[in-house]
């Protein structure tokens, strides 16, 4: 079985401001989910070449020049209890490889040593400006997969965060930022939003283990909600943290965060979202 969801983020930002505020948020989040021998572990983060990616989008046009970015995800406690009963000591680690030719980014993730060619999410996002998320198809998606799709949109400001998830200082609704003068973001914020952009994220999850495919590929998928609602909350109230850093200053917040990641997986506890939050 297949899923496909395509997920629509409306925020008030530009394109441009939002290329360094994502990496911005990604480094700052791989460290708040990295500790006690759990979390994230980078592999490479270097440029690439189109020939070297080799790969097309769904109208055929190659994926051009970019970074490219391989991680891997030692989760343990990140996943449901029925997966960790289940599988072997050391399957529970993802490999998550990225090619990002901003504003196009292709990202998939696969569990290489246990499930092999069985796990695949691969998630493929559109970064698009002055556009609120009304796009009939801006991946070029094949009729047969049009009609699979589902469409998702998520509000950063008024869609229901869990009591876990929940931190005032991350809430849209109530953040003003100072750089700026963005927020707080009302119940009708998009109205009047300006600038205003869209992230697409097409999300195909693919996953072949019998007796508990359906159940998976539903914590996957809600799973995918959860991060890209809180990550983009993260994203927009973090503005002051990362608003004017240029991509040389992303370049090196990567690098640091390397590091940091590296040490904090040997010390310190497990941190960050779990399955049974």
């Amino acid at each position: 079985m297949v899923l496909i969801k395509e997920f629509r983020i409306v925020l008030p930002m530009t394109v441009e401001e939002y290329q360094v505020a994502q990496l911005y948020s990604v480094a700052e989040a791989s460290k708040n989910e990295t500790g006690g021998g759990e979390g994230i572990e980078v592999i490479h983060n270097e440029p690439y070449t189109q020939e070297e990616c080799g790969q097309s989008m769904y109208d055929g046009t190659q994926i051009k020049d970019g970074q490219y970015t391989h991680k891997i995800f030692h989760l343990a406690s990140k996943v449901p209890a029925f997966i960790r009963w289940l599988a072997p000591k050391g399957s529970l680690e993802v490999h998550e490889k990225a090619w990002n030719a901003y504003p196009f980014c292709r990202t998939v993730v696969t569990n290489p040593d246990y499930m092999r060619e069985n796990f695949e999410i691969k998630i493929e996002s559109w970064h698009i400006a002055d556009d609120m998320g009304e796009l009939e198809n801006v991946h070029k998606l094949p009729p047969e997969l049009l009609a699979k799709r589902e469409v998702i949109r998520i509000d950063i400001a008024n869609d229901p965060v869990g009591n876990k998830d929940y931190k005032r200082e991350e809430d849209p609704k109530l953040f003003h930022s100072e750089k700026t003068g963005r927020g707080p973001l009302t119940n009708d914020w998009k109205k009047a939003a300006r600038p205003v952009m869209c992230a697409y994220k097409l999300v195909t999850v693919r996953f072949k283990w019998f007796g508990l495919q359906n159940r998976v590929e539903k914590f996957i998928q809600t799973g995918e909600r959860r991060i890209f609602t809180n990550f983009h909350r993260q994203v927009f109230c973090w503005i002051d943290k990362w608003y004017g850093l240029s991509m040389k200053d992303i370049r090196d917040i990567e690098d640091k965060t390397k590091h940091e990641l590296d040490k904090k997986r040997q010390d310190g506890e497990v941190c960050g979202t779990t399955a049974t939050d």
